[in-house]
């Protein structure tokens, strides 16, 4: 009984982790080419769930409900990187992220006034039937979360390590001066990190929604928790966010399986003051957080 108990929270945890690795990754992304904290990244991952539903209800095909639902929300990434965060391009740390603020609130309610304020959901990718794992019960939805965010790990792993403009992307996030000294266009670096960072959410909401609903509204949190996710597995750091958002999931499941559901959204909060408090940059930080 407590081992079904244990790896019922386990499988939860991971599994919502996975989000939270997506998310973290997305705020790695755009803080390696441009040093923005993006605090609009969870509205994508509520954009990518929420436009799941609504092409889903107009009864497309799913592949082309998958497709609209990642591109429509990397174009919305592309157009807040060019309208709010290129004009004000070397305005100081916070001011950069009041403005992702300011966005994510403009997304926020153009969702609630198109969409309404509903809680929505999509039937799941194959079927409802449960997974028996002695004792647990695993949902098959839960299985596609976790392939394609390994999925989504390798094939960014291959792109920055085997790519010309990964590897851009790289030198970038090393040193923005050298990098145009060599010819990297860091503008389109920028350009591709908000695409990339936006399409990276939209497809944690696009999986997630089956299994914990979607609405207007729950960017809010999912982004905050992502941004835990990056802080804890050190700021910057690629895998330190994967690794991170799966230790966010699964302590936040063990703690409203063990303790209580009541303080499911706290259990992050106080990791990240842990890990602050005593690792100030993350469990997988550099050494050093100056950039020169």
């Amino acid at each position: 009984m407590m081992l079904s108990q244990f790896l019922q929270f386990l499988f939860s945890g991971i599994t919502v982790g996975a989000t939270y690795a997506l998310a973290a990754l997305g705020f790695t992304l755009i803080y390696n080419a441009s040093n923005v904290i993006n605090f609009a990244q969870g509205e994508f991952i509520m954009l990518g769930g929420m436009l799941a539903v609504f092409f889903a209800q107009m009864g497309l095909p799913l592949p082309l409900v998958l497709l609209l639902a990642i591109v429509i929300p990397a174009i919305v990434g592309i157009v807040m990187e060019k309208v709010a965060i290129e004009p004000v391009k070397g305005a100081d740390t916070v001011s950069l992220i009041i403005i992702t603020i300011g966005a994510s609130l403009v997304i926020r309610g153009l969702i609630q006034v198109w969409l309404g304020k509903g809680t929505f959901s999509l039937p799941a990718f194959s079927g409802d039937a449960p997974i028996q794992i002695l004792g647990a019960t695993l949902m098959p939805q839960s299985l596609w979360v976790l392939a394609v965010t390994a999925l989504l790990v390798v094939s960014l792993w291959y792109f920055f390590s085997r790519t010309l403009t990964g590897k851009a992307m790289l030198a970038t996030s090393f040193n923005r001066t050298a990098a145009e000294l060599v010819g990297i266009n860091t503008d389109g670096v920028l350009f591709l990190s908000f695409a990339m960072s936006a399409s990276l959410g939209a497809v944690g909401g696009i999986l997630v929604t089956p299994i914990t609903m979607t609405s207007y509204d729950v960017g809010i949190m999912l982004g905050l928790k992502g941004f835990v996710a990056a802080v804890v597995g050190g700021l910057g750091n690629g895998l330190g966010a994967v690794l991170g958002g799966l230790l966010v999931g699964i302590l936040e499941a063990m703690g409203a399986g063990y303790i209580s559901s009541a303080y499911k959204d706290a259990v992050p909060f106080v990791l990240i003051l842990f890990i602050l408090f005593f690792m100030p940059r993350g469990l997988f930080g550099g050494k050093s957080t100056d950039r020169v």
